[in-house]
């Protein structure tokens, strides 16, 4: 099939391209560059041998959407593209609603127009808020506490909407829990534009001499240290995780919720730890006050992708540090522009 992926350069998408051509299909990227860089092609097609095509564009350009449906003949999307981070959103909620919203109503326009009628939309666990009960499950209640969390469930309610006025349409809405890690090689990894986000990437920063502590977010919440408890998935599963979730899924009408998790929770003095043990360096930190939009502890019960798609997260968290650090040390400033 020719897949259109948005936000293909980014570092889900291109492990998920990696995967998607692995598995035999044929994907066509889009991406406007404003958080990945031109390299990321020639390192898929080191990887994996075949370069991908590559349109770039955003998302909410529908004119550049329209030509790029109709001349690579589009049997299907998968959409990552979108702004991504927590903190970012709580101090500027207009350019989320903006990219994530908006964008990907461009994007289900421009599909419906064309008759592409399989969509898998990149969400988040972030739609769950601060759940009560763990492990969560697709069933919990949905209560997103920040305005990235409340994008993405925007975004799944316009889908679950489509689907319910054009039954025709497959939905399948993944939401991921903390993706880490990188491809084995050291070719393809988590490159964060300025200062990093997530956790995994800053440790690697650190540890690689880039950045010179940790700053750690809370150490008093009601967790067995103090600091926060999430679920860490290797990107490689996230990405076999589409490739399941395409395959099972395409051309099966109606909408599908599935957790992209491992079912356990790591502190970030666990991942800490292991990343230590992984680089044989020192990662020193600071404790600074807890973020804005944070919850204590997520993780995911994801016994239905088990069931229905037959995904399963295979590696441990010792992998994912070991493979972080991999593309960190032998890219110890992110791909080169």
């Amino acid at each position: 099939m020719n897949i259109l992926l948005t936000g293909g350069t980014g570092y889900i998408g291109s492990l998920t391209c990696v995967g998607l051509i692995e598995a035999g299909e044929h994907p066509v990227i889009l991406d406007n560059l404003g958080n990945s860089k031109p390299a990321v092609l020639e390192r898929i097609a080191a990887v994996t041998g075949v370069r991908p095509a590559f349109v770039e564009g955003d998302v909410r350009d529908r004119a550049c959407l329209d030509e790029l449906l109709a001349r690579h003949r589009i049997d299907a999307a998968i959409h990552f593209a979108g702004l991504k981070a927590v903190g970012e959103s709580v101090r500027l909620p207009l350019p989320y609603y903006d990219n994530n919203v908006h964008g990907a109503q461009v994007l289900a326009s421009a599909l419906h127009a064309a008759g592409v009628r399989t969509i898998v939309f990149s969400s988040s666990a972030t739609v769950y808020g601060d759940a009560k009960t763990m492990p969560i499950s697709e069933q919990a209640p949905t209560q997103a506490t920040n305005p990235y969390g409340r994008t993405k469930l925007m975004v799944e309610q316009m889908l679950e909407d489509l689907a319910a006025a054009e039954p025709d349409w497959s939905v399948t809405l993944l939401r991921y829990f903390n993706p880490v890690g990188g491809h084995p090689s050291g070719l393809l990894g988590e490159d964060p534009q300025g200062i990093p986000n997530n956790l995994m990437p800053y440790i690697a920063q650190v540890a690689v001499g880039r950045r010179e502590r940790l700053t750690i977010f809370g150490d008093d919440y009601p967790t067995p240290d103090g600091t926060g408890v999430r679920d860490y998935i290797h990107v490689l599963d996230l990405a076999d995780g589409h490739v399941a979730a395409l395959r099972h899924r395409c051309g099966r009408a109606g909408v599908r919720v599935f957790n992209l998790g491992t079912g356990r929770g790591h502190s970030v003095l666990e991942v800490l730890r292991a990343f230590e043990a992984a680089s044989g360096r020192r990662v020193p930190y600071v404790v600074a006050p807890r973020r804005a939009g944070d919850v204590a502890s997520c993780w995911a019960d994801p016994a239905r992708a088990e069931r229905e798609l037959g995904w399963r997260a295979q590696r441990s968290i010792e992998q994912m540090c070991r493979d972080t650090w991999s593309w960190q040390l032998a890219n110890p400033t992110g791909y080169p522009s």
